[in-house]
């Protein structure tokens, strides 16, 4: 008996250790991806058997000689119901409470990460969190790795006002206008860390896509496990915070940071390319939505008509980032604090995760009659004194516009539109005089009598720029020249 005993100790270990596992990112509460094909995945013994079952599915995998394992649940339709989901190997794992909708990741520096609690109307909105069929994921900490790891951290809350104050307030309300409009479960991924770049986010085939940024490529292709990165080495976030949750079948992700690459203009429109064609291809999904926020007005208001300081170029280098294939911009240059142009997290969240939505909405889940943001240019024709500026994005029409905090953008009926500037040959700038006619904007100055470019609001902080489309959103800063 103690020879049976003692032989019992010995193995248990080893049967504890070949135990069916999962990635935290698949779990109780969590939210399946509707309409793809879901990858379940996680790690055993080397030629075991293993069988999920999940909504009248059950498919199964042999665990390779690495470990590990991988199968695909065949696509899902949208359930608000709670099910169960076994895994089964030499044991089993029965996961509880999911639901099957959308998914989202919602990553980038401090103002993706900033928290509900810390944002306009905090109490209130923490208050007001029941919504029990959205559903949270946090990648807890800020950690780099020089090489991609399979095992991450993190679990699935239900949303609530207990589990709500410290999770992205961007990616909440985007998630809650997503959750309203569709009527279906939303599962919010939060992968952050404040103050970072695009590079340490970026893949190493992200970088291998983009010829510009073949350095990087070759800088992280030569990291070893013993390699020493931090939170400024490229793909060091992504390895450690992003790559533990691939393949998780998502719809899309949306995207706030720029501010650390914020004196970049066109590199950073190549390395837009690079984090997402990367992530589209670590999540095995080349239809990846992917929405950023163009950066916030900052700091005192620009008075130079030329403007092409601070952010304008990077604000430029987002725009073009658009020649992506579904994507899409939210502008944000009148959500800034008037009182406080130097806060660089401007707490009304509130509308820069609806205008996320809003680009989702449209594109994603192709509400066509739904106009994705507020007008961008599209081209413009010299005639005479005057130029006149096309734009897309109109909707129902334009307009002179005042946005203040929370409130809804109001039209500023015979107001005087500002922040256009207009140039002759000789590259030199002044301010214009900008009427809207027949859907287009028309400028002219009276220092300029043979116009060949305009700018608009490409400053830092364009405090007064006020071209609306009727549906309240702002028309995105830009400039016809490449001076």
């Amino acid at each position: 008996m103690r020879f049976i005993t003692a032989l019992l100790c010995l193995l248990l270990p080893t049967i504890s250790a070949f135990a069916v596992s999962l990635p935290p990112v698949i779990g109780n509460h969590m939210v399946l991806q509707r309409d793809l094909p879901v990858p379940i995945w996680g790690w055993g013994e080397k030629g075991e058997k293993i069988t999920v079952t999940f909504a009248g599915q059950s498919k199964s995998a042999t665990v390779g000689k690495n470990g590990k394992w991988m199968l695909k649940l065949d696509k899902l339709k949208a359930n608000a119901k709670p099910s169960n989901l076994t895994v089964k190997g030499n044991n089993e794992i029965k996961l509880e409470n999911i639901l099957v909708g959308e998914v989202w990741i919602c990553s980038g520096q401090s103002n993706m990460e900033w928290k509900v609690a810390q944002c306009a109307n905090g109490k209130e909105e923490i208050a007001a969190a029941n919504h029990p069929a959205i559903r949270l994921f946090d990648v807890p900490g800020h950690t780099v790795h020089p090489l991609p790891q399979d095992k991450g951290k993190g679990e699935w809350k239900v949303c609530s006002p207990s589990t709500i104050a410290s999770f992205s307030a961007t990616g909440y309300y985007f998630g809650r206008r997503l959750h309203k409009e569709l009527n279906i479960p939303i599962g919010l991924v939060g992968s952050n860390w404040g103050g970072t770049r695009i590079e340490p986010w970026t893949t190493l085939d992200g970088f291998k896509s983009v010829p510009e940024l073949s350095e990087q490529a070759k800088s992280v292709a030569a990291y070893t496990a013993d390699k020493k990165v931090g939170g400024a080495s490229p793909s060091a976030i992504y390895n450690s915070m992003v790559h533990p949750l691939t393949p998780y079948a998502m719809r899309g992700a949306i995207w706030y940071q720029g501010e650390s690459n914020g004196a970049e203009g066109i590199t950073y429109y190549q390395k837009k390319h690079a984090l997402v064609k990367g992530w589209r291809k670590a999540f095995q999904n080349p239809n990846l939505g992917f929405y950023w926020v163009q950066l916030c007005n900052f700091r005192k208001p620009g008075t130079i008509p030329g403007g092409g300081d601070g952010w304008a170029k990077i604000r430029e280098a987002q725009t073009q980032a658009l020649d992506l294939k579904h994507t899409g911009m939210a502008v944000i240059i009148d959500l800034a604090d008037a009182h406080n142009p130097n806060d660089i997290h401007p707490k009304n969240k509130q509308d820069v995760g609806g205008r996320l939505a809003q680009w989702a909405l449209h594109q994603t889940y192709d509400k066509k009659n739904m106009v994705p943001s507020g007008p961008l240019y599209s081209g413009h024709k010299i005639k005479g004194n005057q130029i006149h500026l096309s734009f897309k994005n109109v909707g129902k029409g334009l307009m002179v516009g005042k946005k203040e905090k929370l409130e809804p953008t109001k039209e500023i009926k015979d107001g005087t539109l500002k922040h256009f500037s207009i140039a002759g040959a000789d590259k030199k700038w002044h301010w214009a005089e900008a009427k809207i006619v027949s859907g287009q904007v028309v400028l002219s100055s009276k220092e300029v009598k043979t116009p060949v470019a305009a700018r608009y609001a490409f400053t830092m902080n364009p405090a007064d720029a006020n071209l609306y489309n009727k549906e309240g959103l702002p028309a995105g800063p830009f400039r016809t020249d490449d001076w």
